[in-house]
This record gives C-alpha cells, structure tokens and sequence, in this order.
C-alpha cells in the first residue's frame, strides 16, 4: 500500500495471516496507511523499525512473544496497542462490534478518524443489478457532441456512502447533457479501479481516472486520484502536481473545489455527496462567490451527512435531494438555461 502523505501510519503485527489481513482492511477502511504488517518473527528482524504513528498487536498467546514485547518497546516511540481483539468473521454482527471497538481504540491515539468505503461494499455495489429509469433528454436541450470540451462542469465530492449515491445520480441522467464531470471520491487508492469499474457499469457517463493533458469534455466523468493533488492549466488541461493533497483524506474536495473553480468561475458547480467529516465546507463560500451553484445531497438518503450537512450549514447550498433528485434537478438547470438562451437569440434577431 502507498504511504500518503498527512495520512496516519500503523504497523500490524499479528501471528496469523488472517488477523493481519483483516486488520490491515479495517485500517484501510478508517483512511490509514499500512507501513508494516508481518509476523512477530519478520518483525524482530529489523534492527530498525519502520515509522509507524501506532503499532496493532495481536497475538494468539502473548506469552509466546516476550521477545517482541521487549523488542518494540526498546525500538519505537510509538503507541502500541497490545491485545487487540481478533477480529469476527466479515459481515456478521460481531465484526461491526469489534470494527466500532477499534474506531474508538484508533482515535484515543490518532485522533478523529474518517470511515472510507471498503473494497467488500463496492464489490457489493457491483453485483447489483438494480437501476433507475433513465429519463429521454428533453426536446430544448440539443444532444452534447461527445468529446468536446464542457462548457459546464461539475464536480462531485463525496465520501463514506459516497459511490453508492454518485452510481444513482450518473444512471439517474440523461444522455447527451452538455456537461462534464470531475469526481473527488474519499477512498483507498486499492479500490480506485473497482470503483472505476463499479460506477462506469451502466452509466451514460463513463468514469475515467485522470490523465495529465486530458480535458473535461461532455460526458466526461474523470475521477482524480488519490495520490498527488491535481490542478488545470490555463488551457483547461489536468496537470498532476508532485506533492499529495492537502489534509489527511485524498482527494481534498476542499482543494479540488478551488483549483477548478479558479479555471472555470462561475461554469464550475459542485455537488457534495454522503460523506464523513467536512471537507468542501472551507472553500463552498469561494465557489458561490464565483457565481456558482452548489447543491447537497440530503441528509435521509446519506450513508453518513456530515459532509453534505457541513456543507449545508455555511448557507452555500441552493438546492437539497436525493441522488434521483438531483440528477433530475441538474437536467431541469439545463433545460432552462437552453430555454433563457433560445428566448434570448430570437428577441435579438
């Protein structure tokens, strides 16, 4: 796994694979990065440890490991967690006892964590085969020719609950609008290309991860990466920066919001999706400055609202729904800006 940058490290120690396996998704799934996980054995082979912000230790009988104890202590200044209870079966109502139990354990050491979709609930949303009706595109909007640069684009941000609700807005759409769309997905950078699989199943619009020089044209919906902050040059085109994002999640829907909102003003528009935390509530007021609409989704339809809340709590927010709503908002937006426009040329000729 990738260290990234501003997020917390731990190390998993643990004497059997399946424990070390299931701690190191559940870290994962908090938005940790995994900077060792062996044996008690491989461990007492590095004369220096790797850096770690907090060591797991699980053990099936300590006793047989004084070794290790003594070995950690003398070696690292890190918090050590021994004794964490082995984890249940995926699934059952157990593990998601346990998961909670070691949330809390996390955040007395690291602080306030932030829960990210796990490989097992995209895979679940893939086997679905569920999908809404989508909608014919109305007779004002004439059909986007594909591959030409958005005059509008919008972005998505989302977390926790996130992929979900994005795959039923993007199916909930017509084909052919004249819009872009750039996707800021909280998640483990594993997962991206499950999740690029999962919501270009059935769309119109397909998901594509960012490439530098790509620009966002109709239909796009370009997912950036968690890595490296990304950001667009006067031309429009991506550019991936060599330094990560700023904050402990990638990508920053802060930071994103105002490195396209600086290239496109007021045809920039955003959308915040369910989601744990905050992000997008320091730059939303930027945004609107610009002139730009900025929607939630709400909170009943969230696997988690506190982001869309947050976001909604600065006032920015002109329209509230659900993932269905909103995509038929966003066609309504259109279809009567197609409408203004059509008014507009024939009271001037």
């Amino acid at each position: 796994m990738i260290a990234l940058e501003g997020r917390p490290v731990v190390g998993i120690v643990s004497d059997t694979v399946l424990q070390r396996h299931r701690l190191q998704q559940a870290s994962g799934k908090f938005g940790l990065t995994t900077g060792f996980s062996g044996n008690p054995e491989r461990l007492l082979g590095y004369p220096v440890l790797p850096e770690v912000q907090l060591w797991l230790v699980t053990l099936e009988d300590e006793a047989d490991h004084l070794a290790l104890f003594d070995h950690l202590l003398e070696n690292t200044e890190a918090p050590i967690l021994f004794g964490v209870d082995p984890a249940p079966k995926p699934g059952s109502k157990e593990y998601f006892r346990w998961e909670r139990r070691l949330l809390n354990k996390l955040e007395q050491q690291l602080g306030s964590l932030e829960e990210l979709d796990s490989g097992d609930s995209l895979e679940e949303l893939a086997a679905e085969d569920l999908q809404p009706a989508s909608p014919d595109l109305p007779h004002w909007i004439s059909p986007a020719v594909p591959g030409r640069p958005a005059e509008q684009v919008w972005i998505l941000g989302a977390s926790l609950g996130g992929p979900a609700a994005v795959k039923t807005f993007l199916d909930s759409l017509p084909a052919g609008l004249p819009v872009g769309f750039i996707y800021a997905q909280h998640i483990d950078g594993n997962f991206t290309d499950v999740l690029t699989r999962v919501l270009g199943r059935h769309a119109h619009y397909r998901l594509t991860r960012a490439q530098p020089g790509m620009k966002v044209c109709n239909g796009d919906v370009i997912l950036l990466p968690v890595e490296h902050e990304w950001t667009l040059d006067d031309d429009g085109k991506l550019v991936e920066s060599a330094t990560p994002w700023p904050g402990p999640y990638g990508p920053s829907i802060d930071q994103v919001l105002l490195n396209v909102g600086d290239h496109y003003g007021s045809r920039c528009h955003a959308i915040v999706f369910s989601g744990m935390g905050n992000d997008g509530a320091i730059a939303a007021p930027v945004l609107r400055a610009y002139g730009s609409k900025i929607w939630v989704q709400d909170s009943a339809s969230c696997g988690n609202s506190s982001m869309p809340d947050s976001v909604a709590d600065t006032g920015c927010a002109s329209y509230t729904g659900t993932p269905v709503q909103l995509a038929h908002e966003l066609v309504k937006t259109i279809e009567e800006s197609c409408l203004l426009q059509g008014k507009q040329q024939r009271d001037s000729a």
